[in-house]
């Protein structure tokens, strides 16, 4: 599913390479404008290698992630978070409901991202550098916090959880189960970490009533993750608040930035 980092590292070469040589061409069917757009999907590329090669690493081992979960769920109920199981069944009542959340959590994790930093770039380029850092930093952050594994709720069935995708499908995930690492890259929620970075930057940034979409967007992440088994809420909310963070810090340098200027 994911382009292996040394493929994103070829592109970002080959793209980097078009882009410093397309002066030189001189051939009409390839407008300059094109060259901002080949230099900004180069430092994509290589944003995605740093963050795919990054993934895989682990500090701790699996052994204990079965028992960080539990302990997650424990500290969830202490502070009376909504249980999760609750909210499993009540989705299960609605089988097309399920299904949604599965689809959901497997298409809407990736494209919008692309489609995203495509209209920011072609449509908002004066904020577009702002909110593509805050979205790898991040990224990034969240990922160095997965290197310690915690076990999502689909490895609890003596809790009462159920992996929706197994149930009813599309399925995400093998048999693997703990034994695979990458299965326990559950604590922060990658899912919910990307969708408020894009829900936040298309809320600050459009201008119509469509900028609802945004925060839509990052209400529908948190429901489908959790609902299927795949993250506990716990989970979703250490994401986003990642990315609220960033955002506040990169808020906070550029204007102090543009006032160590006047």
């Amino acid at each position: 599913m994911w382009m292996p980092w040394q493929y994103a590292v070829f592109c970002a070469v080959g793209l980097g390479g078009v882009a410093v040589a397309h002066p030189l061409w001189r051939v009409p069917a390839m407008p300059v404008r094109l060259r901002p757009w080949l230099r900004e999907a180069a430092v994509v590329f290589v944003l995605y290698a740093v963050w795919r090669r990054l993934g895989e690493v682990s500090l701790t081992g699996t052994g204990k992630a079965l028992q960080r979960g539990r302990d997650l769920y424990d500290l969830e109920r202490t502070v009376h978070l909504p249980d999760e199981l609750t909210l499993q069944r009540w989705t299960l009542k609605a089988t097309w409901l399920a299904r949604a959340a599965n689809w959901y959590y497997i298409v809407i994790h990736v494209v919008p991202v692309g489609i995203w930093l495509a209209w920011m770039f072609a449509r908002h380029r004066d904020v577009y550098a702002r909110w593509r850092n805050v979205f790898a930093l991040s990224s990034l952050i969240v990922l160095m916090i997965q290197w310690v594994p915690v076990a999502p709720p689909r490895f609890y069935p003596e809790l009462g959880f159920v992996d929706t995708g197994a149930l009813l499908g599309p399925r995400v995930y093998d048999s693997g189960g703990a034994a695979t690492g990458g299965q326990l890259s559950a604590m922060p929620s990658m899912h919910v970490a990307w969708a408020t970075g894009i829900g936040l930057a298309v809320f600050f940034v459009a201008r119509s009533r469509w900028r609802w979409l945004g925060p839509a967007h990052i209400v529908g992440t948190l429901w489908a993750v959790t609902v299927t088994g795949y993250h506990w809420l716990a989970d979703g909310i250490v994401g986003g608040g990642v990315v609220v963070l960033v955002a506040a810090v990169v808020w906070w340098w550029e204007r102090r930035r543009v006032a160590t200027v006047r």
